[in-house]
Parts: C-alpha cells; structure tokens; sequence
C-alpha cells in the first residue's frame, strides 16, 4: 500500500454526497473499485476516463485497501 497515493483521494462537503472521490472530481472511489470488479481493465477505465491516471485507479486500491485494514471482532 503506498500511503502518499491516498492524497489523491479527496472528500469534499457537498460534492457526491461527502463521499470520497479522486482528485476532487466527481469520479468516486466507489466507482473505480466497481467498474474493477466488473472485469474493466485499468487500460479501459483510463480510455474511458481520461481526467484519470493510472495512479488514480491503484489510490483507489489503496485507499479500499487502507479503509478495510482494522480489526473486526466477532459477536459473542
């Protein structure tokens, strides 16, 4: 995980609902990650959105990444 990539992540008050987003354009995280785990290549997403870079779509990684990374305890 490179932790200076999440400075690409940005969230904004009222830009998608306060939710985090690339650059502080209106392409959520959320977007990237499923267009990922619906098969699209980085290669498609950037052809398909070229205000982003590559670097963009692996800060989205991250970024999930670093968000999941904690410890979950079980109910007893």
């Amino acid at each position: 995980m490179n932790l200076e990539r999440l400075n690409r992540i940005t969230v904004e008050a009222g830009k998608c609902g306060g939710r985090p987003c690339i650059r502080g354009q209106r392409i959520r995280v959320t977007d990237v990650l499923e267009l990922l785990s619906a098969g699209a290549s980085i290669e498609e997403i950037l052809r398909d959105y070229p205000s982003l870079e590559r670097e963009d779509i692996l800060a989205a990684l991250d970024y999930a990444a670093h968000q999941t990374d904690h410890v979950v305890l079980p109910a007893s």
